[in-house]
């Protein structure tokens, strides 16, 4: 049986890139090689970097992804203290914390321009 416990994103620097995730998150790095690096986050879930210079097939040339990492946090407390604490970190923010129809949010972004959604969903 297959199953999906990876996500893959195309960065410009994977080493750069997976500092700024195993910090943010205080993730593992289970592998690590100038093209690709895999992190394990809390909780099992895998991030693949990838270069997006040597990814096969190359990835369409777009700025960041379609898509967002979406984080679930397990309240509002929860989703304001992770925005407070990714502010010290100096991470660009899209959207502030916020209630939407499906729950209390804020919107970030990577190095790369990949959208990383913290929620507490209602």
């Amino acid at each position: 049986m297959l199953t999906a416990d990876m996500t893959l994103l195309f960065v410009t620097n994977p080493m750069k890139s997976m500092d700024f995730y195993s910090d943010l998150f205080q993730a593992e790095c289970k592998e690590a090689w100038p093209t690709f690096c895999q992190l394990t986050l809390p909780g099992g879930f895998k991030l693949g970097l990838w270069s997006k210079y040597t990814a096969e097939p190359l990835p369409f040339p777009a700025q960041g992804s379609a898509g967002e990492l979406f984080i679930t946090a397990n309240s509002k407390q929860e989703v304001d203290d992770t925005f407070l604490a990714w502010g010290n970190k100096r991470i660009t923010f899209i959207q502030k914390p916020v209630s939407l129809d499906f729950g209390y949010t804020f919107t970030a972004l990577d190095p790369d321009g990949h959208r990383l959604r913290v929620c507490f969903l209602s």
